[in-house]
């Protein structure tokens, strides 16, 4: 075979492998296509899938709005109508007819004050003052149920008239047989028209507050009258008191509307006249109520 033959031979084997290289390449660019496109379709379904379980997840975690029992009364009695006329004319016989205290809303906060002066004559005077006041709560999803907020104000009613400046032989007692809790206060104040028995029953009933100052004094020599007496009679009145928030709501209690939560803004004070006696019948720089 001549030189020149054998070159030609090797030319042809050597172009059969490029082509062969070529043909092997382009079979393999088909193979790596259809490999990526499963590739992102697998990547896609996950995406979704995360995408899906993430969106699960935060519904999953996301917290109910948070709820309160609702309060039990929705409403209070009248106020200067709360005891019976057989009360009022044992305990103030002299009275006239009760002053109302100043309120923003009557529904939630409520007071009447009655003060009665017995005049017999030389022998002096007796001097009764009597004052009822109330306070509902209603339930709140910030603050909490009416029954919880109106146990806290009813600890700090009982504290405050524990409290009170120039208060002499004081003493407090549990009061059974009225609303859920009541606790009585009483003790002396001495002033210059003679010395004044204050009775104080804080009373809870429900998500209402009830409260009773009750005191009594002989002026113009006449006697002090009996600090048993008038607990007695501030005890009656109390009691009187709940019943009538009670009834008011029916006889089951009746249930609020639901209305949003109305904190009182001022506090229902009693008003009282400009005589001395009727000044120095009230206890004596008594803490602020303190507002719910």
């Amino acid at each position: 075979m001549s030189e020149g033959t054998m070159q030609r031979r090797v030319e042809r084997i050597q172009r059969a492998k490029r082509l062969n290289r070529v043909l092997v390449g382009a079979a393999a660019v088909p193979v790596m296509l259809v490999a990526a496109g499963c590739s992102s379709d697998s990547g896609s379904g996950d995406s979704t899938d995360k995408t899906a379980g993430a969106g699960a997840s935060a519904s999953a975690s996301a917290s109910p709005s948070p709820t309160v029992q609702a309060a039990a009364y929705g409403r209070l009695p009248e106020a200067c109508k709360v005891l019976p006329e057989k009360t009022l004319e044992d305990l103030v016989p002299k009275a006239k007819s009760g002053k109302e205290g100043n309120s923003d809303d009557i529904s939630t906060r409520a007071s009447c004050s009655w003060d009665s002066l017995d005049n017999n004559g030389v022998k002096g005077s007796q001097f009764r003052w009597l004052n009822v006041s109330m306070l509902r709560f209603e339930s709140d999803a910030a603050r909490g149920s009416a029954d919880k907020l109106a146990q806290e104000y009813y600890a700090k009613q009982v504290q405050d008239a524990q409290a009170v400046e120039g208060a002499k032989a004081a003493k407090s007692e549990p009061v059974t047989g009225t609303g859920d809790q009541a606790t009585a206060v009483h003790y002396d104040l001495k002033k210059k028209e003679g010395t004044f028995k204050q009775q104080t029953v804080v009373a809870r009933v429900e998500n209402v507050v009830v409260t009773v100052d009750y005191n009594g004094a002989g002026l113009a020599g006449d006697k002090t009258p009996s600090g048993n007496d008038l607990l007695k009679d501030a005890k009656k009145a109390a009691a009187e008191a709940v019943a009538a928030v009670s009834k008011a709501n029916g006889s089951g209690g009746g249930k609020a509307s639901g209305a949003p939560s109305k904190a009182p803004s001022k506090s229902a004070s009693p008003s009282g006249g400009t005589s001395p006696s009727k000044e120095a019948a009230k206890p004596a720089s008594k803490k602020p109520v303190a507002k719910s």
